[in-house]
């Protein structure tokens, strides 16, 4: 069912090291959205770089990956609940069952969220996948 996911799957982002993460497939959002806390900037050969933490599974917080890169754009974002906020992007590998593909990826604070990573509608028509909503891990459990 390469063309298929369910409304939650198992990603990878190997670029900033995480080999596995629930990720929740929402239509409704926009951008792709990755839980990130203690970020900070800094400067990388003359570039404006993010160094970020990430909670890599959502029942033992204590499992934390340090992630860096390249900011490709600072843009606000509009969340569901209609609060605006400035958000940095960056671009990033994503896997998911047998696609690889690069997607822009917004940093935020996701700690009230079940899940720590939403993929949204423009990385899931880049990647050319279709949602039934009514399953799930459809791209198996990696």
């Amino acid at each position: 069912m390469s063309g298929m996911v369910g409304w939650q799957e198992w990603v990878a982002l190997p670029d900033i090291g995480i080999e596995r993460l629930m990720c929740k497939v929402d239509t409704g959002a926009k951008n792709s959205a990755l839980h990130a806390f203690e970020v900070e900037t800094f400067q990388k050969d003359g570039q404006d770089w993010v160094r970020f933490s990430i909670h890599t599974d959502e029942e033992d917080l204590s499992k934390v990956q340090v992630g860096e890169a390249l900011i490709q754009d600072i843009r606000c974002v509009t969340d569901s609940g209609g609060n605006v906020t400035e958000r940095f992007f960056i671009e990033t590998t994503l896997e998911i069952g047998d696609i690889q593909l690069n997607i822009p990826v917004s940093l935020t604070s996701r700690d009230t969220m079940a899940f720590k990573m939403l993929l949204g509608r423009s990385a899931l028509r880049a990647a050319g996948l279709i949602v039934d909503s009514r399953k799930s891990f459809l791209q198996g459990t990696k």
